[in-house]
């Protein structure tokens, strides 16, 4: 009679042990594998910024160039400028800010100094869109005289060859490069028949903004 209870005992307990290790293994489960899982943090990178056009090496901005202002997750205080003859350009918010003489880096840093008193951690992109303060003039006889945009690296020429070349009673022997260098005024000679002759190549100088090529 000892011997049954015994084993009547041990039967229980061997079931009670059994359910609870059942329902530990159900809350391990659920904790493992049946919670939902973490949503992943959210993508705070900026998006590309617009594509602008080639710059040349050493560009600053200038009057009538074309800039886009992007501001990242603040669209009413982006815009598509156009730099003033003053060399300044007109913001929403900002107001106005000075572009001319800058680069599009130093513009940058200044709209983000300038944004961060209306928007917290402001990210701007400037891109450059056109590039109209650049020119070139070429006067006299030629077919098309009057201002080139310098977007490129160009020589004498190409100017002309831009200009739609010379006219048949041109002096071609004495065309001259107009070009302020320290504040002063210099001349260069340019014998447009040397060069078509492959003579004193040298004289075909590539221009800078802001030269004149007179063809008397």
């Amino acid at each position: 009679m000892r011997n049954q209870i015994v084993k009547h005992v041990r039967a229980i307990v061997g079931v009670v042990v059994g359910v609870g290790l059942a329902l530990t293994s159900v809350g391990v489960f659920a904790q493992t594998s049946g919670a939902p899982a973490s949503k992943p943090a959210p993508n705070r990178a900026a998006p590309p910024a617009p594509a602008g056009v080639p710059l040349p090496e050493g560009y600053v901005i200038g009057p009538e160039d074309v800039l886009t202002i992007v501001f990242w997750r603040d669209k009413d205080m982006s815009a598509e400028v156009m730099v003033r003859p003053d060399g300044r350009i007109t913001l929403p918010l900002i107001n106005e800010m000075q572009a001319s003489g800058n680069t599009p880096e130093q513009l940058r840093a200044a709209l983000m100094i300038a944004a961060a008193k209306f928007v917290e951690d402001p990210n701007v992109s400037v891109v450059v869109k056109a590039i109209n303060s650049r020119k070139v003039f070429i006067t006299g006889q030629v077919a098309k005289p009057g201002a080139y945009s310098l977007t490129a690296p160009t020589t004498v020429m190409q100017l002309i060859a831009l200009a739609g070349g010379l006219h048949e009673f041109a002096d071609a022997k004495d065309i001259i490069i107009m070009r302020t260098e320290n504040g002063k005024p210099v001349a260069y000679p340019f014998n447009y028949k040397d060069v078509l002759k492959r003579k004193n190549l040298k004289q075909n100088i590539e221009l800078k903004p802001g030269d004149t090529v007179v063809v008397p």
